[in-house]
């Protein structure tokens, strides 16, 4: 064998694959993952944590001590005025300052940093949790956006075979022009419903796009997973998670205002340097005096302290919410799926059995292509109609799945 060939062999080999990646359907799963990857919300989120988590660290450090310098006694009249050097009681000084923050202040403060932290992180996973369902909701619409497509398609494959069969049947007896501009009709008709439903596809695969970054030729029938129960729904809703991460923040607050009832002490030291005298060195130490704790101090704890209040009341009434929600979706699904189940019963079954009777009837010359076209075209509606309700279905159900966040983000 020539290296010429075998090259060629190998070349295709290596091409293969990427071949049936490309050609492979695109998977709901498939899909969701590409969103979070891309999720500019799900970025600045993770970005806010980081930004949390650094302003964590510097909460229990001491403030910054404050460097002083001046010149005190310096003559403002006279010859002499302006001079450093000409008064023995001008001195040139310099020292520090330090406010002392106790430890228990800055436990506490840090504590309020690291729970901003960890409701900032758990902002990640709602923004994550959003664009997936997002994402899916976009991958429904589109799936079955292309399922209609098949079907109107199908049906104006239908009306331009009778079209063509009516147009030979001129020719005979049984042929009639009124039966060929029927039908022509209906082609038209056929043909303009096929556009109006691939401008529909052609929006939805353009808003998946907008997820997932990339176009996808054919998408694979979605797979959701399993219903959570209310419990676990409730637990993990975005709302309900957020509002909890409030409350933890707002009491970590309550600690913070009951702490600054003690005031922080700053002491100063300072080293003064005079002329042809002996130079000075100063201590001192500043006390804040809490006059009136009940109009300032204990006012900032008592609307820290309502605030946490606040933060209880939207928990639990984002609780209530999001098991209303969970009702309403767990019930739509139900009745959803019961629809489903009668209209294939009820109608699906017998228009098809209007189509068969239909088709034997113009075999047998006692129906005519306009009765046949109509026969089909009601099996091709109902069929649309089933799509609509698996769509609606799905939709409720990946409403279920992926609205809650994960697990590990709400921790």
């Amino acid at each position: 064998m020539s290296k010429h060939i075998l090259r060629a062999v190998a070349l295709t080999a290596a091409l293969l694959p990427a071949t049936w990646a490309v050609a492979a359907p695109l998977s709901l799963d498939q899909a969701v993952d590409l969103a979070v990857q891309r999720s500019q919300m799900a970025r600045s989120a993770r970005a806010s944590a980081v930004s949390a988590a650094e302003m964590a660290r510097a909460a229990g450090q001491q403030p910054d001590p404050m460097l002083t310098f001046g010149i005190d006694n310096l003559p403002a009249t006279g010859g002499s005025r302006f001079s450093t050097n000409a008064e023995d009681m001008t001195m040139k000084r310099i020292g520090m300052s330090q406010e002392w923050v106790s430890a228990d202040k800055r436990s506490a403060r840090e504590a309020v940093s690291n729970a901003m932290r960890r409701r900032e992180a758990v902002m990640e996973g709602v923004a994550a949790a959003d664009a997936r369902m997002q994402t899916a909701m976009a991958f429904i619409e589109a799936y079955y956006a292309g399922e209609a497509l098949k079907l109107t398609a199908l049906n104006e494959k239908h009306a331009r075979e009778e079209l063509e069969a009516g147009k030979g049947r001129l020719a005979t007896v049984s042929g009639s022009s009124a039966e060929v501009l029927a039908l022509s009709s209906a082609l038209g008709s056929a043909e303009d419903e096929s556009a109006d439903v691939r401008q529909q596809h052609g929006a939805s695969a353009v808003n998946l796009q907008r997820w997932t970054g990339t176009p996808a030729d054919e998408l694979a029938q979605p797979q959701l997973a399993t219903i959570p129960t209310q419990d676990a729904f409730v637990a993990s809703h975005p709302l309900v998670v957020a509002k909890q991460r409030d409350i933890e923040v707002a009491r970590q607050e309550v600690e913070v205002a009951r702490l600054n009832r003690k005031p922080n002490w700053t002491y100063e030291v300072s080293y003064g340097q005079r002329q042809g005298r002996p130079d000075l060195v100063s201590f001192g130490v500043s006390i804040p005096l809490p006059i009136t704790p009940d109009a300032r101090q204990d006012r900032e704890t008592a609307a820290k302290l309502a605030l946490v209040d606040k933060a209880e009341a939207d928990a639990e009434e984002a609780r209530r919410a999001a098991a209303g929600e969970y009702a309403a979706l767990t019930s739509d699904a139900r009745r959803l799926q019961d629809r489903i189940q009668r209209f294939r019963a009820s109608v699906i079954e017998p228009v098809k059995q209007r189509t068969a009777a239909t088709l034997a009837a113009y075999r047998s010359n006692q129906a005519s292509l306009v009765m046949l076209f109509e026969a089909r075209h009601a099996e091709v509606e109902a069929q649309r109609k089933v799509l609509n309700l698996q769509r609606d279905l799905a939709k409720a159900q990946a409403q279920l799945v992926f609205k809650p966040i994960s697990q590990g983000a709400a921790q």
